[in-house]
């Protein structure tokens, strides 16, 4: 089974303006997503980055949706933190967000792809041509032809 590590704004596409056509877009593939997750044909995994981002949501209904997705969906790993640690201020040193480049280091040691709605992040982590595959979530299920 491959592993995906969802960036906290691939998770929250569902409470975006459905009315743009990519937001719906990405939200229909999120779902796609997590019914591959249910399905057990991915595993989804979590880091404490994950929780500590959701947990700074302002809506309490958002907060407690996506916490309980995490709950349902989410698969525990063990990380060698020092190592994370060590990788994420490496690609903080390259100019990464502190978030996107903890999320980034956790999801190089423990997972196949890397999902975000996030264009500047793609595309920094492209240029780079890092080994892990990042997607957005069309791209995604494009590539792993999920319907």
């Amino acid at each position: 089974m491959k592993n995906i590590y969802l960036d906290v704004c691939t998770m929250c596409r569902p409470f975006d303006d459905q009315s743009i056509m990519r937001v719906r877009l990405e939200t229909d593939a999120f779902y796609l997503i997590l019914r591959a997750v249910e399905n057990k044909n991915f595993g989804m995994i979590l880091s404490p980055v994950h929780h500590e981002e959701i947990g700074s949501i302002g809506d309490d209904y958002e907060r407690m949706e996506l916490t309980v997705l995490l709950r349902k969906y989410g698969k525990k790993v063990s990380f060698q933190m020092d190592k994370i640690r060590e990788r994420a201020e490496g690609l903080y040193a390259l100019n990464f967000g502190v978030a996107d480049s903890t999320h980034i280091a956790f999801a190089e040691a423990s997972s196949d792809y890397f999902i975000t709605c996030d264009d500047k992040l793609l595309r920094k982590y492209r240029k780079l041509n890092f080994s892990l595959s990042v997607l957005n979530p069309v791209e995604f299920c494009l590539k792993e032809n999920l319907k």
